[in-house]
């Protein structure tokens, strides 16, 4: 399928670049100029809106193989979380900025579309599985709204674009070998072709490895990769090629409530395999309790749960995500004479992945046959399966017309997806079945759709040079999407044609002028403001684990049709920046209204699957203010920063057709969105001799809608990097030594609100606690 794609592929563009184009704006000078600088933040110089890139040579000062999201958490406006020392454990990989969540936000690798990120992802693939983070050449924020070019129909707020590394001119490579807390082990190595001949073919190839321990609890979490990147120049032009193959197996954590916390304390987690016999007791004991709506499974086994257990919840007996993922491009960038740039790119990703929990609210088939040897466990491994199958095509092209530049493209992707709900037999006697592979043999599905999305995009913009000191800005896109869905099975059976559970529907997202402008000021050589304005809409999403076909139900999907809108965003920005041989400082003040807000109300515990409540809950504004700057002490010493304040409300209660208040959330903070963000840096580097001491904070966050109740705690995390680069001789020229120390203080902590969704108030089983101290030790060569 992958090899059909790229002859096909590379046939079209071959074709194309015989003749006439229409092409997308290549963003590799951005990577290049990444790359090139010897700052680790560029602070968006020249740009119309608050923008800034991170090289990912930032990377190599964190633990090898953190996740390239982690990365920007040290620019204003930005809040990651998550429960383990990397940020690439999924279930509770979060990115907030500006108060928009991850699903509100875009993300794309070299251009192509990673879709929202999400766990449950139904139009991409987390950035962990897209790119090995040694290959990252550099990750470029826009906090307000990114540029008019990013393929996202989900960007309300702001966009990511990472890049991956270009591939040298000279042949050589790099290998690392790390390992550490939690029998932690990585092995990375990536070999440079260089210029091959005088064809002038460059590439890299890439391979990873990771093993490690969960840091609590029974389990592991792994991740295998390969990556190969070519170039190959064809006179003016340049054709290039990327594909990365992932395997990821990682066992979750369990989620926890505030009362939880205080009762178990933040190590408690499932109980794996290696407490198996105490699983299937809480669960005969949930069963006789009635605890769980199943039936009697055991009597014997009486109806006090063992200390310090109170509920079925507490801890189940396993949980665990496993994805695989094949993505790859082909791109041409072809200028046509000096003052016409064309690229075309066409792109393919292949994922399936299974999210699995022990269930003790589905019994095994033989668990009441007091008989019966085998599938008579009192619980069963539930899983929710995805597959996702996705082509698209990107393109623009560029015109240099005196003080104009003219730029249009477009975007068009289909995606078939499917996603289902089956249950998996597992024996009492031992654990039967695998946590770390995928599950076959289902004895009960209880639904599967399939989901048609075809999604096309189309932008034009006009940057203006207005004089020698100001810059202007103007463009709008337009977006239309089509999501269809069809039921292919409910409760183990055919949907039954007419009934509410035979979901059968299209939703159309179509806006036709969301449009953009900015300009940029240049007061003197050292200092410039800007400012911008940017109008979005987010399409609905083919899911039903979450968006409106969640529901799974005909009459609600209708209901959406008519009374729902899709989510819309209008943000402005002001700003000014400064930039001396010592210093830079940006400063940018925001306001965002974010309208037709689609609010998901989680109903009862993650594990039973209910179909969570969406209701449009009016408007949310957003103001707040941004700093970041950096100062170069001397020429070993830098000292970087970045601080926001942010303020987003809720501007409407959550009322019901006849004006009854269902929840009275107007006036109160966007749950999981700090006031307070915090992040300093303190690095040394003297060419051989390199280390840093960084400090990020995070404060207090609700996981209610009404802020009644589910208060966290602002946290502080301080993380320590010390190496040194070797030299003297030819062995020695090359080989570094790190160090590093994750949560240096060993603080206790939640690292991320609403894995199981956010509730009205109260308390919810909806946190995830997040990683003590970890130290790690690399070992890395380039040669």
């Amino acid at each position: 399928m992958f090899l059909k794609w790229v002859l096909s592929s590379a046939a079209m563009i071959a074709a194309v670049h015989g003749g006439a184009a229409f092409a997308q704006t290549s963003v590799a000078a951005d990577a290049t100029i990444a790359e090139a600088s010897d700052e680790i933040v560029i602070i968006g110089r020249g740009e119309t809106r608050q923008v800034q890139t991170v090289s990912g040579v930032a990377l190599q000062d964190l633990a090898p193989g953190t996740s390239p999201i982690k990365l920007v958490q040290r620019l204003p406006g930005v809040a990651v979380s998550g429960a383990d020392s990397f940020g690439t454990y999924e279930w509770a990989a979060r990115i907030n900025i500006r108060g928009f969540t991850q699903n509100q936000l875009g993300f794309t690798l070299d251009g192509v579309p990673l879709g929202d990120m999400s766990y449950g992802n139904h139009n991409g693939l987390h950035i962990s599985r897209a790119l090995i983070s040694e290959n990252l050449g550099s990750v470029q924020l826009s906090q307000g709204s990114g540029a008019l070019d990013v393929a996202s129909t989900g960007q309300l707020g702001g966009a990511l674009r990472y890049f991956s590394v270009a591939p040298q001119e000279k042949f050589g490579g790099v290998a690392a070998l790390t390992a550490g807390s939690d029998s932690t082990f990585r092995g990375f190595v990536r070999l440079e072709s260089g210029e091959i001949g005088g064809l002038g073919t460059r590439g890299w190839i890439a391979y990873v490895d990771q093993q490690a321990d969960k840091w609590k609890g029974d389990g592991e979490q792994n991740q295998e990769q390969y990556a190969i990147k070519v170039e190959q120049p064809i006179g003016a032009a340049t054709v290039s090629g990327y594909w990365n193959h992932s395997e990821r197996q990682e066992q979750d954590y369990q989620d926890l409530s505030l009362a939880q916390i205080a009762r178990l304390g933040y190590d408690w987690d499932n109980f794996g395999d290696g407490q198996f016999a105490l699983a299937v007791r809480v669960a005969d004991i949930a069963h006789n309790r009635g605890d769980t709506g199943q039936p009697v499974t055991n009597a014997a086994a009486g109806v006090t749960y063992p200390a310090p257990i109170q509920t079925a919840d507490d801890a189940y007996w396993n949980a665990a995500g496993i994805r695989e993922d094949d993505i790859g491009y082909i791109k041409l960038d072809l200028p046509i004479g000096d003052a016409v740039d064309v690229t075309l790119q066409a792109y393919t990703h292949e994922n399936r992945g299974q999210g699995l929990w022990g269930t003790p609210y589905v019994v095994s088939p033989n668990a009441t046959n007091p008989t019966a040897t085998t599938n008579n466990a009192p619980f069963s491994v539930r899983t929710t399966e995805y597959e996702i199958e996705r082509q698209g095509f990107i393109g623009s092209a560029t015109f240099e017309l005196g003080a104009h530049t003219i730029n249009g493209g477009f975007w068009y992707e289909t995606n078939d997806a499917t996603q289902a709900r089956r249950f998996y037999a597992v024996n009492r006697s031992n654990p039967s079945r695998s946590f770390l592979g995928f599950q076959s043999g289902a004895f009960f599905t209880q639904w599967a759709y399939a989901f048609e999305t075809e999604t096309l995009q189309f932008h034009v913009q006009d940057t203006w040079q207005v004089s020698e000191a100001l810059k202007v800005n103007l463009g709008f896109r337009s977006i239309n999407v089509d999501n269809a869905v069809r039921t292919t099975t409910i409760n183990n059976a055919a949907p039954v044609a007419g009934a509410d559970s035979n979901l059968i529907a299209t939703l159309n997202t179509e806006e036709n002028f969301l449009p953009q402008a900015g300009f940029v000021y240049v007061l003197n050589d050292t200092t410039e403001v800007f400012g911008a304005y940017a109008q979005n809409t987010a399409a609905f999403v083919s899911a039903v684990t979450a968006g409106p076909f969640a529901s799974r139900s005909q009459a609600n999907v209708e209901e959406v049709r008519r009374s729902l809108d899709p989510e819309t965003s209008q943000t402005f920005e002001l700003g000014l920046r400064r930039q001396t041989d010592v210093y830079r400082i940006g400063a940018t003040a925001y306001l965002v209204q974010f309208d037709d807000r689609l609010l998901a109300v989680a109903q009862g515990s993650g594990i039973v699957g209910n179909a969570p409540v969406l209701s449009n809950v009016g408007s949310v504004e957003t103001v707040g203010v941004e700093l970041v700057g950096d100062l170069r002490i001397n020429d070993d010493w830098t000292l970087f920063g970045a601080y926001t304040y942010n303020n987003s409300e809720y501007q409407d209660d959550v009322r019901n057709r006849t004006g009854v208040v269902q929840a009275a959330t107007a006036g109160k903070r966007v749950v999981n969105t700090p006031e307070n963000i915090f992040f300093g840096e303190l690095s040394y580097d003297d060419g051989s001799l390199f280390g840093s001491v960084s400090a990020n904070y995070l404060g207090d966050r609700f996981f209610t809608f009404t802020n009644n109740g589910g208060r966290v705690e602002g946290r502080t995390i301080i993380d320590l990097n010390l190496g040194y680069r070797f030299s003297g001789n030819a062995f020695l020229k090359g080989i570094e030594a790190q160090l590093n120390v994750t949560n240096l203080t060993d603080e206790d902590y939640v690292g991320t609100l609403g894995t199981n969704g956010f509730v009205n108030s109260g308390d919810s089983q909806t946190l995830v606690a997040g990683a003590p101290q970890q130290v790690f030790v690399t070992l890395r060569k380039r040669f």
